[in-house]
């Protein structure tokens, strides 16, 4: 087989792959990744069911199996063991279809995680036949729900009219609550998601009751529609601190909405292989994930210059300094074509954002590293020839 690289290519490939290599190692190590950018400004989330970009370069990856490095699975052990807090991360390999974890089958808070799997519910609708995108729904002021709903500025007092498109839309790319419940009852409720999840036999994830009957049992409210929008802040205030106490212990020992990180990557590596949705609904899904605006400091501060990447986030309340549920999961994409589905949930922690966030880039920070190195080892053994 003629290789790929000349003989001058190939040694200034090596040197230049050893220094990367080195750079993102060390910088991994440090929980940063240099070249590391913010999301990309969007002003408009992809409509068109563009080419699915999962493979950007032509040229096929090596057909060698390989597990993950030991490298990975150390360090993955010593992020999870060393952060102060409840955490699951996993990391999986998209095509070879191993999986590197800590703490991964343990069920924990997902929040607007949780968004996944209403988008893909209602895409899988879509596939049957049985909904369409372009299809109109009306928003109404009562419609509102609690937490961030930027869409709710637009209701005025008669409400608006939108697309299923729309919504889709803004509940992956903003995480709008508003949006994401009228798609959650527009496809058929907690129901046809938990239904979504039984034909695929996807295990490791729940889906709560919905988001007003999720946030206010977390806060220990019982749930009124007037509480929609910022009045719900003024009834959880007005619960006295033990009652709210027990209500955020009783979900956090054992979460209604919880996920496991291995369930969690196991399912965006089946939707990458397109195991849960049409071709064009795959390609629609992955795409407007990686135009996601949130987190960009997130498991996102850890993605390289040339790599892609799309996820979704998830924030919990807060209650005397103690978060539950601070996520992020996503699909990253190297430009060989390679893709790696991470997921870095945390159940509860008391330190700061900053904190956390160095602990997702650190776990991507990792995934690259392994790809490199694993992509150095093969072309040194002739397995990387193309």
């Amino acid at each position: 087989m003629q290789d790929y690289f000349s003989r001058g290519m190939l040694a200034r490939w090596r040197r230049g792959l050893g220094i990367t290599l080195l750079a993102v190692v060390t910088a991994a190590c440090a929980g940063a990744v240099p070249h590391a950018r913010p999301a990309p400004h969007v002003s408009n989330a992809p409509h068109v069911e563009r080419p699915f970009l999962g493979r950007p370069d032509p040229r096929p990856a090596p057909q060698i199996v390989e597990g993950p490095s030991p490298e990975l699975e150390s360090a993955i052990q010593a992020l999870g063991r060393g952060f102060n807090g409840s955490v699951g991360i996993a990391v999986r390999d998209v095509e070879q279809g191993w999986t590197v974890a800590w703490n991964g089958g343990r069920y924990m808070p997902q929040q607007s995680v949780s968004k996944t799997w209403v988008a893909m519910t209602l895409l899988d609708a879509v596939d049957r036949g049985q909904l369409s995108l372009d299809q109109s729904v009306r928003v109404r002021p009562e419609d509102q729900v609690v937490f961030h709903q930027p869409m709710a500025a637009q209701l005025g007092s008669g409400g608006i009219t939108t697309s299923l498109r729309e919504l889709f839309t803004e509940a992956l790319t903003r995480s709008d609550n508003l949006a994401n419940d009228k798609l959650l009852w527009t496809a058929g409720g907690p129901e046809a998601v938990r239904g979504f999840f039984e034909r695929n036999r996807l295990y490791g994830l729940r889906f709560g009751p919905g988001e007003r009957l999720l946030q206010s049992g977390i806060a220990g409210v019982e749930w009124r529609q007037s509480y929609a929008g910022r009045a719900f802040y003024t009834a959880r205030a007005n619960v006295p601190a033990s009652v709210r106490r027990s209500a955020m212990d009783r979900y956090l020992a054992d979460p209604v909405d919880g996920a496991t990180a291995e369930g969690t990557v196991d399912a965006l590596a089946r939707l990458v292989r397109g195991e849960l949705l049409s071709p064009q609904s795959t390609a629609l899904m992955i795409n407007t994930m990686r135009a996601s605006r949130t987190g960009p400091q997130r498991l996102r501060g850890g993605v390289p210059q040339g790599w892609l990447f799309g996820h979704k986030t998830g924030t919990g309340q807060n209650l005397n300094g103690m978060t539950a549920g601070y996520n992020d999961i996503g699909i990253v994409t190297a430009p060989d074509g390679t893709s790696y589905a991470v997921a870095v949930l945390i159940g509860s922690t008391r330190v700061g954002i900053p904190e956390r966030q160095r602990l997702m880039q650190a776990v991507m920070g990792q995934v690259v590293s392994h790809h490199l190195r694993r992509r150095y080892e093969l072309f040194t053994r002739g397995a990387y020839n193309r």
